[in-house]
Formats: structure tokens, sequence, C-alpha cells
């Protein structure tokens, strides 16, 4: 059963609630915290590319520290983004038509204004760094392009098994993810496990991972967004959303954060990542969430934690 996780407060009545399910393990690896069904399986939609590229990585993808941070983005679609993951694609020889992710305008604000009435394209669609890195990966293997989001080309079965192998959880169910690559389930355990696993890990392809991240963090969304804020506000912090509000963040020392919002929505995200990081002693400033009445604030929005 899901736990509340945030709530809304307004002139001292309980508005509205965010119910879901969180767990922050400590850095020694046992549960600081637990809130919800931890063990409840539920799709980690983009919060996991750290996992995915990590396969790619194993597999033989060589890439600049901004080209990884990249595969592992849910990028906004800015000039430099898609410059990025087209600069990835031609280092293999390839370009953007060999991209199946699901075409898309920018998702960063002024990306997408500037981008006007321009048709969607796979290239500006936030998930261009993953498919690029699967594309560059399948090349370098002599893997073929054509199919590499079937569930059962090689690519898509590395990835399985680097993620049942950060998680020790084996997979119970495949769908598919709004990109269009396999999504498997997990837990909120299992993603939190595995973020902490990359981190105490000394194996030099997560090593390079999550350096390469933290070098570049305008690379995992943009300037000004949640995650890219976050990494920026916390140094080594590591922090990546996904889609129906999964959150999942890490810090060198081992501890983990992450949580699955039972609604999908979002707007939660800074109260509660801000109390999350309270529980191990960081304080971020500002992530407030405006409640107002006539223009004047009569509430707040915070976490039950």
């Amino acid at each position: 059963m899901s736990a509340v996780l945030a709530q809304l407060v307004r002139s001292g009545l309980v508005e509205s609630t965010h119910c879901g399910h969180l767990i922050l393990i400590s850095p020694d690896g046992t549960d600081l915290l637990t809130l919800g069904d931890v063990d409840a399986e539920m799709y980690p939609r983009s919060a996991i590319k750290s996992l995915q590229a990590a396969a790619m990585v194993r597999n033989g993808l060589k890439l600049n520290p901004e080209q990884l941070a990249l595969v592992c983005a849910s990028h906004g679609g800015t000039v430099r983004h898609q410059e990025v993951a087209l600069e990835i694609l031609q280092s293999v020889g390839l370009n953007e038509k060999q991209l199946l992710n699901t075409p898309d305008r920018p998702i960063d604000h002024e990306a997408r204004i500037a981008w006007g009435a321009n048709p969607a394209t796979s290239l500006a669609a936030n998930c261009s760094g993953k498919h690029a890195g699967m594309l560059a990966t399948c090349v370098v293997n002599g893997w073929d392009t054509k199919n590499y989001l079937d569930v059962n080309h090689p690519l898509q079965i590395a990835i399985a098994k680097e993620i049942t192998e950060l998680t020790g959880q084996p997979i119970n169910r495949v769908s598919t993810d709004g990109c269009g690559a396999p999504l498997f389930s997990m837990s909120t355990r299992s993603i939190a496990v595995a973020a902490r696993n990359m981190r105490i890990n000394h194996d030099p392809v997560f090593t390079e991972l999550i350096n390469a991240c933290l070098k570049h963090p305008e690379m995992i969304l943009a300037e000004g967004a949640f995650d890219t804020r976050m990494m920026r506000a916390v140094p080594g912090l590591f922090v990546k959303g996904g889609a129906e509000s999964v959150m999942l963040a890490s810090l060198p020392d081992g501890s983990a954060i992450a949580w699955k919002i039972s609604d999908g929505a979002s707007r939660a995200n800074g109260p509660m990542m801000k109390a999350a990081l309270a529980k191990f002693g960081i304080t971020i400033e500002g992530e407030e969430v405006e409640v107002l009445g006539g223009g004047t604030p009569v509430g707040s929005l915070s976490a039950s934690f």
C-alpha cells in the first residue's frame, strides 16, 4: 500500500496529497527510511538510463564525457543536446535517420519556443542520446541496427543482464517505454540498490558514467530544470527522474534516494528532494512550491517525512 509522501495545505486544511513509495538507503547500506511498499513492482522509466548506459559502455561504447552524459539523459532538446546526439551517431558512421525513438519536439521551454511549428523529430526527442548510444554500441559489436529495440536483440539482452546484476533482482515484466525501447519492471528498492551499487562499486564502467554526468549536468535535462538544478546545487549528487514521477538520486558515499509517486505528478519533487537530502544532513535552498490565494501565499506544499 502506498503512503502519503507530500501534502498541500491551504489555510491550515490539507487540500491535496501525493501518495507513493519512497526509500532512503544509508551509506552503510541499511534502510534509513521506507514509506509505502518499496518492493512493489513498477516501471522505472527514464530514471534508470544510467543502468542502460552501463551496459553499453561495458559492451564497448567509447564516448567523451559530454556524450556519455547525454546517453544517460532525458535532455531538453536544445541545439547543443541535438548536436551531441548527432556527434555520437556520426562517430560510428550513422546519422539521425537510423534513430528509432519516437519523434518529439524539445521539452525544454525555451528550446520548444525556438522550435516553433517545426515537425517533431527523433533527434529533438529527449531520449535521442540514449538511442544514439544504443546504435553506436550495436555498430561497435557488429549487431543489427535495424531492430535494436527488439527485446531479444543482443543489446537489450545485455541491458537486462546489467540491470539484474546491479539490482540483484530478476525482471518479471517487460513493456515498451514511451521512446519505444524495452522497459523492464523493477521496484523502488531495486533502483535505489542499483544507484548505490554504481557509487560504491569501483567498476570503471560506473565510475566513468557517474563522473561524466557530474561533469555535465546540463546534458542530463537542461539548465534550470530539476535534475540539472539539483546536481548543480549539491556537489557529487547524481539525480535522474523518469516519467510518471519516478526519481532516483545517489551520493558518493553510497547513500541513495528513490521514490515513485502513485499519481504520476511531479510537482512535489522539490520539497521531497529537499526533505530527503536533509535526512543525510544536506541542506539546499529554495524548492518551495507556491500556494496562493488572490496572489498572496496562503499555504505550502511539503514532504510528509
